[in-house]
């Protein structure tokens, strides 16, 4: 009997039992972290983006085009690419228009530019899925429109959260955006800050395995104004 059977064989005649599902749900209900209001919740979310180097901006529907051409050309870069299949990816473009800033569009296989998206590329720009408070993460989910890259490769990512879609805990976020119920993403992505490592020294590096800086520029829902957070974000 070969090794392999051997264990197998073993396994079989083990008296082996599911294992009881853990009560999610019921842990949530008991140890969640709530917040006064969504104020409240928006400005620990911020805060701990922020305590991990995020640069948050403020905005609403009439002025983030205006906010991400000034932040973009604060930054001083030449170029970005930017989902040109999205609405959103549309209106970045456009916010672009006559300023020195060149507008790439994600059109091609990234092996035909692979060498030119890694060396060239200044900056990136994505839309999210979702947020979570408590721990100050944006949700992006991997698409053809949206792939991965686009957040991960250039050094700088942009990204236009709808802070509107907001979740207390991970667990809510899985629940809210029915991702259990209709089959779990390929690739679900979890941001909390830039890219950032630390050698046996304690010399923290930021860009090392992804964006050196995160833009979020994050779009409040009508009842809530920029003023009302920034007391203490």
């Amino acid at each position: 009997m070969s090794a392999r059977d051997n264990i197998l064989a073993k396994l079989k005649k083990a008296d082996a039992y599911p294992m009881a599902e853990p009560d999610t749900f019921g842990y949530y209900q008991t140890h969640e972290m709530t917040w006064d209001d969504e104020v409240s919740r928006l400005k620990h979310w911020a805060a701990t983006m922020r305590a991990v180097k995020t640069e948050i901006y403020w905005v609403n529907e009439h002025n983030w085009q205006e906010v991400f051409r000034q932040a973009a050309e604060e930054k001083g870069i030449r170029n970005i690419v930017l989902p040109h299949q999205t609405e959103h990816g549309q209106k970045a473009k456009a916010a672009l228009e006559g300023t020195q800033i060149e507008a790439l569009d994600y059109d091609r296989v990234i092996d035909e530019w692979k060498d030119e998206f890694f060396t060239q590329v200044d900056a990136g720009f994505s839309g999210s899925k979702c947020g979570i408070a408590r721990t100050g993460t944006i949700m992006l989910e991997s698409s053809p429109q949206e792939p991965r890259s686009l957040s991960l490769v250039p050094p700088i990512h942009f990204c236009l959260f709808d802070a509107a879609n907001m979740y207390g805990e991970f667990h809510h976020a899985l629940a809210g955006e029915k991702l259990l119920e209709n089959g779990m993403p390929t690739n679900l992505i979890l941001v909390s800050g830039p890219s950032k490592t630390a050698d046996i020294q304690l010399t923290l590096a930021y860009g090392a395995h992804g964006p050196r800086d995160l833009v979020v520029l994050a779009l409040l829902p009508a009842h809530i104004s920029p003023a009302d957070l920034e007391e203490q974000a």
